[in-house]
């Protein structure tokens, strides 16, 4: 990936600190290069959501909201069909509901002091703090099209791997179209998600990832998307290496969002769900 499109010219010396990581691993040879991408060539780096144009977050919210209806009135008719589906070949609910962590706009320091002063009990809750703020970022509820048994988590929460047991028949055929994510509509249109940005996880793992991969909580600093850059170059993953690749698409998105990306982020998420590419 190439340092140009991550790293601006220059850097203020605490985001710098923070990005440092992040930043020498993007440029590294074993990171596949996003060329596609229009780089932004900014004069200081992007901490988070508050780093972008009042215009460009006006527009993007337009954008979402006007996009998320259009796909409600035109795929209805595909949903309803999945949700007989989901229905008739497994027992229990039609849409799965899941607690996840969503913006967080605090800044890095907070972030590092509310972790660091949290008992390890508490971080691996991800709970509120003092202030009533979460730990890691919002809690919100995303909601998908139910892809596993209704006892999928009965030894606990664990990632997806590939030939997962727990996944039903229709359930494999659903992830692989990304037919399961349709329901996030909903999240985008209650401003909790967008269509293109990082991927929301669930606390109990940003308190496992967090501890492990340097600045992965920098990824909270955008509202949690539908699609994003790792969604579309590094698809589904459960390894450690896998997820840093995704912080470094994360932040490399952060420092070049812009409507002309997201459009190109757009289109290519079609592609990449044409293909049932990056799918478990």
């Amino acid at each position: 990936m190439s340092t140009q499109l991550l790293s601006p010219p220059t850097f203020p010396l605490q985001t710098a600190q923070h990005l440092e990581d992040v930043v020498e691993y993007a440029s590294s040879e074993e990171i596949p290069a996003v060329h596609w991408l229009t780089p932004l060539w900014l004069d200081q780096p992007r901490a988070n959501l508050r780093c972008l144009s009042p215009q460009l977050r006006v527009a993007k919210r337009i954008i979402d909201v006007v996009l998320s209806l259009a796909l409600l009135a035109v795929l209805w008719p595909v949903m309803l069909m999945v949700a007989i589906a989901v229905r008739v070949t497994s027992p229990g609910p039609i849409i799965f509901r899941q607690t996840r962590v969503g913006l967080n706009l605090r800044g890095g320091d907070d972030r590092r002091n509310s972790q660091t002063a949290a008992s390890a009990p508490e971080r691996r809750s991800a709970g509120p703090d003092r202030r009533g703020n979460f730990a890691y970022g919002r809690h919100f509820t995303l909601y998908k099209f139910r892809t596993m048994r209704q006892d999928a988590e009965r030894h606990g929460a664990r990632f997806a791997t590939p030939g997962d047991s727990r996944v039903t028949p229709i359930g494999r055929f659903l992830r692989r179209t990304r037919l399961d994510e349709l329901p996030q509509l909903w999240n985008i249109l209650k401003g909790e998600m967008s269509l293109v940005g990082p991927r929301p996880e669930r606390p109990e793992f940003v308190s496992q990832l967090s501890q492990q991969i340097p600045d992965y909580l920098q990824r909270l600093g955008l509202k949690p998307g539908l699609t994003g850059v790792a969604q579309i170059v590094n698809g589904y993953d459960n390894e450690i290496e896998g997820f840093r690749r995704k912080v470094a698409f994360d932040v490399l998105y952060l420092q070049n969002c812009s409507l002309w990306n997201d459009v190109k982020i757009l289109i290519r998420t079609i592609g990449t769900v044409l293909s049932g590419s990056g799918a478990l």
